[in-house]
Order: structure tokens, then sequence, then C-alpha cells
């Protein structure tokens, strides 16, 4: 069950970060074409392209750690026994879920500082710019204590892309 959550809680952020994705292609063209043809470059168009870089990036971090695209040194941890190589993946595992953890008190801090006040170009909170960051802390730890619970059962998680 818990499994399905995490999957699909991976396919839905891949997707947001697509989608975010292709705005944020949109959103620059739609400058360049401003600046260069209308000769009337839209401001808002920048600001919002930055703010959309870190939801895209955030969600793509979260998937690619539930995917198991992260740096985890698996070079190295290929080369260990297999009893070493089992508890060393916990740790990693475990690492990865207190960075998110950390990612998320970090994201709360910043994000409680910023809330009064407002980004001029778009008219929305500084704390918008923290929030990808907690999102992505939360994805984090919960994919870790995924891949932790499958290594303690033997399995393996399944890219939710497959």
């Amino acid at each position: 069950m818990y499994t399905k959550l995490c999957a699909g809680l991976s396919r839905l952020s891949l997707m947001l970060a697509v989608v975010g994705l292709i705005a944020l292609v949109l959103c620059v063209q739609y400058q360049v074409i401003g600046r260069y043809i209308m000769n009337d470059t839209p401001t808002w168009a920048e600001a919002l392209a930055l703010l959309l870089v870190l939801y895209v990036t955030a969600l793509g971090v979260a998937v690619g750690v539930r995917d198991a695209g992260h740096i985890g040194l698996e070079s190295m941890v290929a080369l260990l026994p297999d009893r070493w190589r089992h508890w060393v993946e916990l740790l990693i595992h475990l690492l990865v879920g207190t960075f998110g953890a950390i990612m998320v008190y970090g994201g709360w801090i910043w994000a409680q500082a910023k809330w009064g006040q407002v980004k001029p170009l778009l008219g929305v909170s500084e704390a918008m710019d923290y929030i990808p960051l907690m999102i992505a802390g939360v994805l984090i730890v919960m994919f870790s204590i995924e891949h932790f619970l499958a290594l303690l059962r033997g399995q393996t998680v399944e890219p939710a892309w497959n």
C-alpha cells in the first residue's frame, strides 16, 4: 500500500515537473518574443521562469530519489561484499532521508521568515521560493523510507515511470 502511494506520488511529481518545464519554456519564449519582436519586455516572465525552475528542479530531485537516480555511490557499493552492501545501502537511504528532513525544516524556517514579503513582479509571497524545498523534502523522506523498508524485506523499488 505504501509503495503504491509512493509510486503514485512519484508519477504525479514527474507529470507536474513536465508541465512546469513546458510552462517554463513557454514563459521564456514569451519573454524573448516580447523583447525582440514586440519591443516590449514582459518583466514578470523572467521572475515566473525563475520560480518555475525551483518547482521543476525540486520535483525532479524527489522523483530521482524514488527511482534511484540520485548519487548514491553505487559504484563503490557494488565492490563491497553482499553483507556490507546491504548495510551501506540502508545507511545511504537513512542519510538521504535525513537530508530530506533537513530540507523540510530549512524550507519551513525560510518560508516563515519570508511569508510577509511580496515578489514585486509577480505579486506572490517570497515564501513561494521555499515551498518547493519543503515539498521535495517531504517526498524524499517518504521515498527514502520506502527504499529502506524494501531493503529490509529484500525487495527492490520499481521506478514509477515503468
